[in-house]
């Protein structure tokens, strides 16, 4: 319907590589500045919270910058696999959520990792 919006495909993967990556390093940066903490509300080891938070400020920055842009986006969609089976399996939350944001969330994230590792990040990345 709209041929001409063809021209911003690149432009646009590159605006969802900036906000998955916010969203991500935003993440990483809570899961690391009190790993205790964290640890506690997520049910998980604090190595294994510092792990995670490694992961998801070092997927963020490959998303971010294009550097090896799917395989970061393939681990940021392996780390929101588990969070969606902890939502799921362990904590019982629904789809939408009742008193906490349900899995959906995750589940986006992943559908915007799947894109983003489908065009190789697009046409703006520095190293493939």
């Amino acid at each position: 319907m709209f041929p001409q919006l063809a021209h911003f495909t690149d432009l646009s993967i590159l605006l969802l590589r900036l906000m998955v990556g916010l969203v991500f390093i935003t993440s990483g940066y809570s899961h690391l500045k009190d790993p205790e903490a964290r640890s506690k509300s997520i049910e998980m080891s604090k190595g294994f919270t510092i792990f995670l938070g490694i992961a998801e400020v070092a997927g963020s920055l490959g998303i971010t910058f294009g550097v090896l842009t799917q395989l970061a986006a393939f681990g940021l969609i392996l780390l929101m696999l588990g969070a969606m089976q902890k939502k799921i399996f362990s904590w019982h939350i629904g789809f939408w959520g009742d008193k906490t944001y349900g899995w959906h969330y995750e589940l986006i994230f992943i559908l915007m990792n799947l894109l983003i590792a489908a065009t190789d990040g697009g046409k703006y990345v520095l190293l493939k």
